[in-house]
């Protein structure tokens, strides 16, 4: 693999730790989005944790139980729990139920459309309701592992066992099966919509050239991936699962076939979390042992956000505008950084 001549974390990195403002949530977190400049932290268990840039918290209750899986799309958050409830949140902190599951299945997955549209999903079945209010389902063959919408057009991606389905709702045709044997756990369009990326049960990254249904296969990591961010334009993917960024490059019609992925800000620890910048050549990413590292993907330039010493960073995202950066590990203790 390529690697960049990068410094280790030391004393003499650039740093702006003491910039970021301590935020105690006090339990569990497993993600966090941006409501504007409002940063919400979904907990594991009950409840979601909003911060404004000037540091007041509020706390909102959003299921009855543990939160499997949230998305946001910067105006709202949409969230599933083991109490069978599809709830969305918006930045006033209101609450409201989009969906409640007939037989009280866990909602294992979320995605949101840019016109409004929420996908969500229950054992094998996937669920749309389109902007209109009006409900569509569609069964795969074994548990969904990912959804995602394709950023042009109504097009819901649901990964499975030995591949992924591409649904339209809108469409009485019959859905596109993209074939590749394993348990495929997550699912992501490239920003200009050409690729399709899964992540594996496996320590592996596995994708489709959407114009011919062409694999690409990323393997090599020591760990399972499960953080992936798109860097502008689509460009390049950032991921997790080793003890370095891998960078894959999708610039080309080729995306990465032929090509070796680029490495940075390694750490003897596994990069957990990773979050592209939304308008600069610049990357977030956090660590198994606390660390969070923003770097300049142009030359491996590191400045560190937070010290090591700590539980592993579970949650990692921008502001839209690029100007605000929040974290947390999994035990609760969290940051914001404005930039």
């Amino acid at each position: 693999m390529k690697e960049f001549n990068l410094p280790d974390q030391a004393p003499s990195i650039a740093s702006v730790t003491d910039r970021v403002r301590p935020v105690a949530i006090g339990a569990p977190v497993t993600a966090v989005h941006f409501l504007g400049d409002k940063a919400v932290f979904i907990g594991a268990e009950e409840t979601a944790t909003l911060v404004a840039a000037g540091g007041e918290t509020s706390t909102v209750v959003l299921h009855g139980g543990a939160i499997l899986c949230s998305s946001s799309d910067g105006k709202r958050i949409v969230s599933g729990g083991d109490d069978g409830k599809v709830v969305a949140l918006d930045a006033n902190g209101a609450v409201s139920v989009v969906a409640t599951d007939a037989k009280r299945r866990w909602i294992d997955n979320v995605a949101l459309h840019p016109d409004g549209a929420v996908a969500w999903s229950a054992g094998k079945t996937a669920y749309v309701r389109g902007a209109k209010g009006e409900d569509k389902f569609f069964e795969v063959p074994s548990t969904v592992g990912g959804l995602a919408f394709a950023p042009k057009g109504m097009r819901l991606a649901i990964a499975h066992y030995n591949g992924v389905t591409l649904w339209f709702p809108n469409m009485a045709a019959n859905a596109e099966f993209l074939e590749w044997a394993g348990s495929h756990l997550g699912v992501i369009f490239s920003p200009d919509n050409r690729f399709l990326v899964t992540a594996m049960h496996e320590p592996a990254l596995h994708g489709w050239r959407l114009a011919d249904a062409r694999h690409m296969r990323m393997s090599g990591y020591p760990g399972r991936v499960r953080s992936l961010s798109w860097g502008i334009g689509g460009k390049a993917l950032a991921t997790s699962g080793a003890d370095s960024v891998i960078m894959w490059p999708f610039a080309s019609k080729d995306g990465p076939m032929g090509k070796e992925p680029a490495m940075l800000a390694p750490l003897k620890a596994k990069v957990t979390m990773v979050a592209c910048h939304p308008k600069q050549e610049i990357l977030a990413a956090g660590y198994s042992d606390g660390t969070v590292l923003m770097v300049r993907l142009g030359d491996g330039a590191e400045i560190l956000v937070r010290r090591n010493g700590s539980p592993p960073v579970l949650a990692l995202a921008w502001n839209a505008k690029g100007t605000m950066l929040a974290f947390a590990d999994e035990d609760g203790a969290a940051g914001l950084l404005t930039l």
